[in-house]
């Protein structure tokens, strides 16, 4: 098959290309300025806020199928830069889903379990989204503009997403190891639920939601809700570290810029029904981060 892929530069985007060309897929990765990963994919650099590029991109590349990674994530410059955040979240979806309808192709559009408020988590697929903050906001429009034109689209929702190694800035997992490696105390929420999730299982899911060219909203996450200090002395006790380093706090001591959920996280009943790729636990995916920082790490 032929898949197109965005963001093919990041953490996610990059892990689907890779098992996609492992599984004898046609890829053609798109991702803002040079290539940064050493697959031999087609690449092609974009900049998805610009409509004309997005479908320009498509049309040569006619895939069956689209994965769109490509995403601003970062929660507070979302909330100070409003219209970068829109651009990149509502105005880029809605471009690669008109690109998607010109050729006919499937979408599996990656989104996020911060589209709810995080007063009753944890959500399944039926929960009705009620986003707090910009960047919540303009991932949930980035939802609706996907389905305006493609109404058969994957909602692909994840969260906490990690990594190793990290691609562009550090990720949860991987700025909690750097710290912790270097003895330094960290402060973590121990009111926030989330569902950590595995970048390379999160992939996973994305590849087989794409080849089976499946539709609806889907929670491909880790299998587990935990606090952050449980995920942090969990990461402690696989890699060694002293857990002692790790301080409780509330998030509402830290005056942050947006708005987060706090009892968040995603069911993954649906993915563990009808999906051959399982979620894996927390235990299971520390295991492989660890094994993946061990293997690249002199």
């Amino acid at each position: 098959m032929r898949f197109l892929v965005t963001g093919s530069n990041g953490l996610v985007g990059s892990r689907v290309c890779t098992q996609l060309e492992q599984r004898g897929h046609e890829v053609v990765g798109l991702g803002r300025g040079p290539r940064r990963t050493g697959d031999t994919y087609r690449y092609v650099p974009c900049d998805l806020t610009r409509e004309q590029d997005v479908v320009t991109a498509i049309t040569g590349a006619v895939p069956e199928v689209i994965i769109h990674c490509a995403s601003m994530t970062e929660v507070d410059l979302c909330e100070r830069e409003p219209e970068q955040a829109y651009a990149s979240n509502v105005t880029a979806a809605a471009a690669v889903a008109r690109g998607a309808k010109a050729v006919g192709a499937h979408v599996v559009h990656v989104s996020t379990d911060y589209v709810f408020d995080g007063d009753a988590g944890p959500y399944d697929e039926q929960a009705l989204p009620n986003p707090r903050g910009v960047y919540a906001l303009t991932k949930h429009m980035g939802e609706q503009a996907v389905r305006v034109f493609v109404p058969g689209a994957a909602i692909a929702r994840t969260a906490v997403v990690y990594g190793w190694p990290a691609a562009g800035r550090a990720n949860f997992g991987v700025w909690l190891l750097n710290t912790l490696s270097q003895g330094q105390q960290v402060k973590l929420f121990e009111d926030q639920f989330i569902s950590p999730s595995f970048a390379d299982n999160v992939a996973e899911i994305l590849v087989e939601l794409g080849e089976r060219k499946l539709g609806g909203v889907w929670n491909t996450c880790g299998a587990e809700v935990v606090d952050r200090v449980t995920f942090g002395r969990a990461l402690c006790e696989v890699f060694g570290f002293d857990a002692k380093l790790i301080t409780p706090v509330k998030m509402a001591e830290l005056k942050l810029a947006s708005p987060r959920p706090l009892r968040s996280g995603l069911r993954v009943d649906k993915v563990r029904a009808h999906l051959r790729t399982a979620p894996l636990g927390l235990h299971e995916s520390l295991a492989r981060f660890h094994a993946a920082w061990r293997a690249r790490t002199p």
